[in-house]
């Protein structure tokens, strides 16, 4: 079916996209034929390089414990990233200069480093000036860089969302007599996190394979860096980096799977109750006899209602 976007192919543009299908489908075969051939040719396939991760051991020394400290380190990470990203994205739209500026300069600097070198300078001054224990030192300067870098991409996301609103909504709010810090609080950060989630959830995705990071320059002992205890006792370097790598996917699967789920539950309560409080009456500002306003939860303008 036509629309403005995407016209109907014809039959000569079927055919085309056969053709196109078929040859990406064989180029796909052989790709995967080579790099079947490739790793038999080096003996990957052999079942003594596999068979170790069909016993527990493997498991319960190697993959599991670090599979526990991605997922810890991630997690701390994303408990103390959100918030404070989601504050200095507000902030970022303060109407007040001494709050907007030192806001924006340091979510400028700390998106523009790369989350390594956060990592890694976190973890000197911590050898410096504190007297955390070596064990535990690597997943603080992990969740530090983790912190800082993702917080300030947050930030934007933040601001980003909050400005994809439409006008009417912060408008309406004002004709409320609400105040910015109430505006932003009840109006305009509700409707924006369905918008933001998306982008959020890329993000938390992010933090999650960027703990390997630290496994390979601090030493913290997350599930990338199982890999090279697991080679050094089986000589299996690429099957275990294969099997590794399914556990990433499997764990972002999941992390991906519940927000979708969560976006889905959001935009059905807010279809569900967007009815009723469209038709709420709200006492207007000046709270004269008789003045009333009406407010729809979401739209693209300001809908107001008075009678006297």
């Amino acid at each position: 079916m036509s629309s403005v976007l995407y016209d109907t192919p014809g039959p000569k543009a079927k055919v085309r996209n056969v053709i196109y299908t078929v040859v990406f489908l064989v180029v796909l075969a052989l790709a995967g034929w080579w790099v079947v051939a490739t790793m038999a040719d080096k003996n990957q396939l052999e079942a003594d390089k596999w068979t170790p991760f069909l016993e527990g051991d493997v498991w319960t020394t190697f993959l599991l414990p670090g599979l526990g400290e991605t997922i810890k380190a991630g997690a701390l990470a994303m408990v103390i990233a959100l918030p404070l990203g989601a504050l200095l994205g507000i902030g970022r739209l303060s109407d007040h200069a001494w709050v907007r500026v030192p806001v924006g300069a340091v979510v400028e600097f700390f998106r523009a480093i790369p989350v390594l070198i956060l990592m890694v300078f976190g973890s000197a001054l911590f050898v410096q000036f504190t007297d955390i224990e070596s064990e535990i030192r690597p997943l603080y300067a992990c969740v530090t860089g983790l912190v800082l870098y993702n917080a300030s991409v947050i930030a934007e996301i933040v601001r980003a969302g909050i400005h994809s609103l439409p006008k009417g909504q912060g408008e309406a709010a004002k004709a409320l007599g609400l105040r910015k810090s109430q505006t932003m609080a009840y109006v305009l950060v509700p409707q924006a996190v369905t918008a933001m989630l998306p982008a959020l959830v890329s993000q938390l995705v992010v933090i999650l394979k960027d703990t390997a990071l630290a496994g390979a320059v601090l030493g913290y002992g997350e599930l990338l860096s199982m890999n090279r205890q697991i080679s050094a006792n089986y000589s299996n370097t690429i099957p275990t980096l294969i099997v590794i790598g399914l556990l990433y996917v499997l764990l972002n699967f999941v992390l991906t799977g519940f927000a979708s789920w969560l976006e889905q539950r959001m935009r059905r309560s807010k279809k569900s109750t967007n009815g009723t409080r469209a038709n709420t009456m709200v006492a207007g500002p000046t709270g004269g006899e008789g003045t009333l306003a009406a407010v729809p939860a979401q739209g693209n303008g300001t809908e107001s209602a008075t009678s006297s």
